[in-house]
């Protein structure tokens, strides 16, 4: 999905043949334009699939908030993720993100303790230390693919946290990209349906034998797949069937956004050199421009709910039980909330995104997230003089998340004074 400034909402365009399923659009379009005339013109907007599925889209900053922030109105117990639409989450009640409050309010107070930002800030040394390593590649002169080799960037900040050993994290990337972009030739294996069922039964398989191994050793290694072993919700352990859900879900979060917010926002900063010479000139900037990559590419770029009964929202009605896509990067660049929101600017202050997402489900990694992307932009700023394309990037094919599958650079070592 480009992520080039949009030209505004077209008054011609003919929003009743749009299709928001339509794969080509996020691999070689941009849906931009489209999400403006939405937010402008049909803020609720219902579509029905060839075969029947049907979705109603809300893409205005506060019905996205609403939807994704109100469990009573918007559920997440049918399923959360697009490439399920039409089938009911066999996880529910399982899944932390297929589980409504109160249950997912105790599983995630037990879980996130140990990924908030006081928890996580011991990290920083051993997190610095693996972004360096990633980064001493690209710094011989030679071409070198961010968005190919960021794939990788998340499991060797946090597989050591994880307690997941090297020789596993490929594989595991390899996994949980197949979850997230089934219809991507660099991760499909059969039909989209098979790909699916292959990463899951896999991912599940996969925790549930680190399980086992970990209960028949004995003992405690203090990592946070440890830790779920451990958690007690209303006075019970988590069962061996939830500990492989949620550790599937924690290493679905941990590998799948971060590299794509890498990638983007590092391309952004070659298409604007100027905001790479004021990031790199004043070292406060990192924060605001990790916020600002955040809310620019967006990675996860939609929720799905299901409506409990009959709601009105975004000027019309969504029925009893029919499912809503919240879609964040429209949110994201909502005119309403966004001084010039197809801009990117690492200076801007009133920057309230919602990439981690909103509510009960806000993502429970973003501290560790936040941390990662601040010391991989620091650590890049004091190493790279500039940064140049080497090719043109290629994007993901997935409607769900926002990112690309190769981004060949030209890095220049930064001269030191």
């Amino acid at each position: 999905m480009r992520l080039t400034p949009g030209a505004g909402p077209d008054p011609d365009l003919d929003l009743g043949r749009v299709d928001l399923f339509d794969l080509d659009l996020y691999t070689s379009g941009d849906p931009h334009p489209i999400w403006d005339a939405m937010r402008a013109r049909a803020p609720l907007h219902h579509q029905v699939l060839p075969d029947g599925r049907e979705f109603w889209s809300v893409t205005r900053y506060e019905d996205v908030c609403r939807v994704l922030g109100d469990h009573r109105e918007f559920t997440s117990e049918r399923g959360t993720v697009v490439t399920h639409l039409g089938t009911d989450d066999v996880a529910a009640g399982l899944l932390m993100t297929s589980t409504d409050p109160p249950r997912h309010t105790e599983v995630r107070r037990a879980i996130g303790a140990r990924l908030t930002a006081r928890a996580v800030a011991g990290w920083q040394d051993r997190i610095r230390q693996a972004v360096v390593r990633f980064l001493e590649p690209a710094l011989g002169g030679g071409d070198w693919d961010l968005a190919e080799q960021a794939l990788l960037l998340p499991a060797m900040v946090t597989g050591p946290l994880l307690g997941i050993p090297e020789r596993d994290w490929a594989e595991l990337v390899q996994l949980t990209a197949m979850v997230t972009a089934p219809s991507d030739p660099h991760f499909q294996h059969g039909s989209q349906a098979a790909t699916l069922a292959i990463a899951h039964h896999e991912l599940l398989a996969y925790v549930t034998a680190w399980v086992r191994r970990r209960r028949s050793a004995g003992g405690a290694d203090g990592s946070l797949l440890d830790h779920l072993m451990n958690v007690r919700v209303g006075g019970a352990p988590l069962t061996d069937e939830e500990i492989a859900y949620d550790g599937y879900s924690i290493l679905l979060g941990a590998n799948v956004t971060t590299p794509h917010t890498v990638s983007g926002t590092v391309l952004a900063l070659v298409e604007r050199p100027e905001q790479f010479a004021k990031a790199q000139a004043d070292p406060s900037l990192v924060a605001g421009l990790v916020e600002e990559g955040l809310r620019w590419t967006s990675p996860a770029c939609n929720f799905m709910r299901y409506a409990t009964g009959a709601t009105r929202i975004g000027g019309g009605t969504v029925p009893a039980g029919g499912a809503v896509v919240a879609w964040i990067g429209s949110a994201n660049r909502d005119e309403s909330q966004f001084t010039d929101p197809h801009g990117f600017d690492v200076t801007r202050s009133r920057n309230r995104h919602v990439a981690f997402g909103f509510g009960p489900h806000y993502c429970i990694g973003a501290p560790l997230a936040r941390m990662t992307l601040r010391i991989f932009f620091e650590e890049m700023l004091q190493r790279f003089g500039s940064i140049e394309l080497a090719g043109e990037p290629q994007h993901l094919r997935s409607y769900f998340i926002a990112g690309m599958t190769h981004l060949p650079l030209v890095a220049r070592k930064r001269r030191t004074p």
